[in-house]
C-alpha cells in the first residue's frame, strides 16, 4: 500500500501552497546571507581599530591597509545592497504573491461551496477569511518567519564559531537568548486566549459595522444613528477593551524578554572585563565579541516583539482551514440533451434533522413550456428552484434533467444551462452594458443591445447622460427598482440558456411596464423550460402547468382553469387576490 506523503511541517503549519513553500525556503537562505553580510561593517570596523591602536605598541599605521580597509567597506556596502534587494524579493514580493494565490484559491474555494454554507457564516466572516486572515498569513510570512528561522540558523553558527575561539564569551553572549525565547514560548497559551477573544470581537465588530452601513436608512429614520447605535457602539468598545487587553498581555511577556536578552549585554561586558583583567583575553577579541553582541541582539530583539504574532496566526490558519475543510460540490460535465425536469420524492432542509423545507416533491417540469410555482409565503417556491439549479444538495430522493442525476452534475457546468431572474437584484458597480454583457461575455454589442429592447431597458438606458457606458451606483443604487429589474432580465436573456429560473421577476415593475415585460419575455422564452415565481397569480394564469405549494408540500398542481374548478387552496389564494385589487385607501 502506498504511503500517503507527509507534509513538511512548516508548510502545513502556515497553510502554504506547494510553490509558497520553495518560497519560504529561499527567503530564509536570502536572510540568513544577509545577517552575515551585515557583519562585514563590523569586520572592517574591527580591523580598522586594530591598525589605529597601533603606535600604542610602538607599531606604525599602515594607511595603505586603511585606504583597502575603506575600499573593502565600498564593496561591503555594495554587496549589502544586494544581499537585502534579494533579501526583500524572496521575502516581501514572494509573500504578496503567495497572498494572492490564497485569496484566489479562498475564492475558488467558496464559489464551489454548497449555499448551506451561507447559512451558518455571514459575509463578515468569509470577507475576514480572505482578507483579514490572509493579511496576517501575509505579514508573519514577510516579516516572522523567514527571519526568526535565520536569526536561529546565524545565531547557531556564528555561536559555535565562537566556541572555538572562546567559549566563555561565547557563552556569555548566547545564554540570554534560549531564556527570553523560553518566557515568550512558556506564555503561548495565554497570549492565543487573548489573541481569540480579540479575533471574536474584531469580527463582532466588523459585523456590526456592516449591518449598521446597509441598514442606515432604516437607523436613520428611527434616529438610531451615531451614538444611539448602542449594538454597534458596544461591539466597538468591546474590540477596544480587548485590544488593550491583547497589547498589554503580549507586551508585558516580550518586554520581559526584551530585558533578559538585554542582559546579556552586561553580562558579556561583565565576563569580558573579568577576563581581561585576567589576562585570559586581549583587548581586540574582547571589543570583538563586544560588537557581535550588539550585532546580533538588534534583529532577535525586533523578532522577539514579533513572536506574539506568531500565535495570533495560528488563529488565523485555523479559521482558513475550517473554511478550506468545507466538502465542495463536485460532478461530472455528463450533457444534458433533453430539459423536462423530474422530482422524485424529494426531501431537502437548511438546518440538518431540524424541520424540512421541502418533503416528499414528487413531480414533473415538463421540457419546453411553463411551470408556475405559487403558494403562501414561506410554502418552498424559491427553496424548490434553487433545488433545481443545485445551491443546494437535495437531503433526500433526487432531481433529474433530461434523466441526468443533478447531484452527479458539475455546478458551473450545471449553470451553462440556466439563466436567473432572481427577486433580489444584483447589479454590480459598473457600466449598464457590462452588467447585461455579464450574461454572456461572448455577445455582440449588437446582441447586448437587443436584449436591452427586449427587456424594455433601452428606453431608459438612452435617456441617462452616458447611455450605455453609464456607471451604475453600488448595486446599482442610482436606478429605480423596476429599472434594476428590467436590466436582470435583460441579462438572462442574453444568456439564452435553454432552462430559465424566473423569481419574482415582475415583482418591481410599475402596472404600465409590467405587461410590456410578460409580452418581451413570452417572445423569448419560447422553446425552453421556464420556471416561474409569483405571487401576482394573474400573471401566471396561462402557465401550462402550475404546482400549488404549502408548507414544503405539493397541494395540487394542473392548469389555471382545472385548479380553479377545485376550489382548493390556488382557488382561494386567487379570489383573494382579485378582491384586493379593489382595495382603496
Amino acid at each position: 500500500m502506498e504511503k500517503t506523503r507527509k507534509e513538511p511541517y512548516l508548510k502545513n503549519a502556515m497553510f502554504l501552497t506547494d510553490k509558497g513553500y520553495k518560497d519560504l525556503k529561499k527567503a530564509i537562505f536570502a536572510c540568513t546571507i544577509t545577517n552575515f553580510s551585515m557583519f562585514i561593517p563590523a569586520s572592517i570596523m574591527l580591523f580598522a581599530i586594530m591598525e589605529i591602536v597601533k603606535p600604542f605598541n610602538n607599531e606604525s599605521i599602515s594607511w595603505l591597509k586603511l585606504w583597502g580597509l575603506f575600499a573593502a567597506g565600498i564593496f561591503g556596502f555594495i554587496l549589502i545592497f544586494i544581499c537585502n534587494k534579494n533579501d526583500y524579493k524572496k521575502t516581501y514580493v514572494a509573500s504578496y504573491l503567495e497572498s494572492k494565490n490564497t485569496r484566489i484559491a479562498i475564492a475558488e474555494h467558496i464559489r464551489k461551496l454548497p449555499m448551506s454554507l451561507f447559512n451558518s457564516k455571514d459575509l463578515t466572516e468569509l470577507t475576514t477569511n480572505m482578507m483579514g486572515d490572509v493579511e496576517t498569513s501575509e505579514h508573519v510570512l514577510s516579516h516572522v518567519y523567514p527571519q526568526l528561522i535565520a536569526n536561529g540558523i546565524s545565531v547557531t553558527i556564528i555561536c559555535i564559531m565562537l566556541s572555538f575561539y572562546d567559549w566563555r564569551m561565547s557563552l556569555a553572549i548566547f545564554i540570554s537568548v534560549p531564556i527570553a525565547l523560553f518566557i515568550i514560548v512558556a506564555s503561548r497559551k495565554i497570549q492565543q486566549f487573548l489573541g481569540k477573544r480579540h479575533a471574536v470581537a474584531k469580527l463582532e465588530a466588523s459585523g456590526q459595522v456592516q449591518e449598521y452601513i446597509e441598514g442606515i436608512k432604516v437607523i436613520k429614520a428611527c434616529t438610531l444613528d451615531g451614538e444611539k447605535s448602542e449594538k454597534l457602539n458596544n461591539a466597538l468598545l468591546n474590540m477596544k477593551k480587548l485590544a488593550i487587553q491583547t497589547e498589554l498581555g503580549s507586551g508585558i511577556f516580550v518586554a520581559s524578554s526584551q530585558m533578559i536578552l538585554q542582559a546579556g549585554i552586561g553580562l558579556t561586558i561583565f565576563v569580558g572585563t573579568t577576563l581581561l583583567a585576567g589576562g585570559q583575553i586581549e583587548l581586540i577579541p574582547l571589543l570583538a565579541f563586544l560588537l557581535i553582541v550588539t550585532r546580533i541582539y538588534g534583529p532577535i530583539n525586533v523578532e522577539l516583539q514579533l513572536l506574539p504574532e506568531l500565535f495570533y496566526h495560528q488563529i488565523a490558519i485555523k479559521r482558513m482551514r475550517t473554511l478550506m475543510d468545507y466538502v465542495p460540490m463536485e460532478g461530472k460535465e455528463t450533457p444534458i440533451e433533453e430539459y423536462n425536469i423530474e422530482f422524485q420524492d424529494v426531501d431537502f432542509s437548511y438546518n440538518k434533522g431540524k424541520e424540512k423545507t421541502i418533503s416528499n416533491i414528487s413531480t414533473t417540469i415538463p421540457a419546453n413550456s411553463i411551470t408556475a410555482l405559487v403558494g403562501p409565503s414561506g410554502s418552498g417556491k424559491s427553496t424548490l428552484s434553487r433545488l433545481v439549479a443545485r445551491f443546494w444538495d437535495v437531503d433526500k430522493g433526487k432531481i433529474t434533467i433530461g434523466g441526468v442525476d443533478i447531484k452527479n452534475l458539475d455546478p458551473e457546468h450545471l449553470m451553462g444551462y440556466m439563466s436567473f431572474v432572481f427577486q433580489d437584484v444584483v447589479l454590480f458597480n459598473d457600466t449598464i452594458y457590462n452588467n447585461i454583457n455579464i450574461g454572456n461575455m461572448n455577445a455582440t454589442k449588437e446582441e447586448v443591445i437587443a436584449a436591452a429592447k427586449a427587456a424594455r431597458c433601452d428606453e431608459f438606458i438612452n435617456k441617462l447622460p452616458d447611455g450605455y457606458n453609464t456607471l451604475l451606483g453600488e448595486n446599482g443604487n442610482t436606478l429605480s427598482g423596476g429599472e434594476r429589474q428590467r436590466l436582470s432580465i435583460a441579462r438572462a436573456l442574453l444568456k439564452d440558456a435553454p432552462i430559465v429560473l424566473l423569481d419574482e421577476a415582475t415583482a418591481s415593475l410599475d402596472p404600465e411596464s409590467e405587461e410590456h415585460i410578460q409580452q418581451a419575455i413570452g417572445e423569448l422564452i419560447k422553446g425552453k423550460t421556464v420556471i416561474v415565481i409569483a405571487h401576482k397569480l394573474r400573471t401566471i394564469a396561462k402557465a401550462d402547468k402550475i404546482i400549488v405549494l404549502d408548507k414544503g408540500e405539493i397541494a395540487e398542481e394542473g392548469i389555471h382553469e382545472i385548479l380553479m374548478t377545485k376550489k382548493g387552496l390556488y382557488h382561494k389564494l386567487f379570489s383573494i387576490q382579485q378582491e384586493s385589487m379593489g382595495w382603496s385607501v
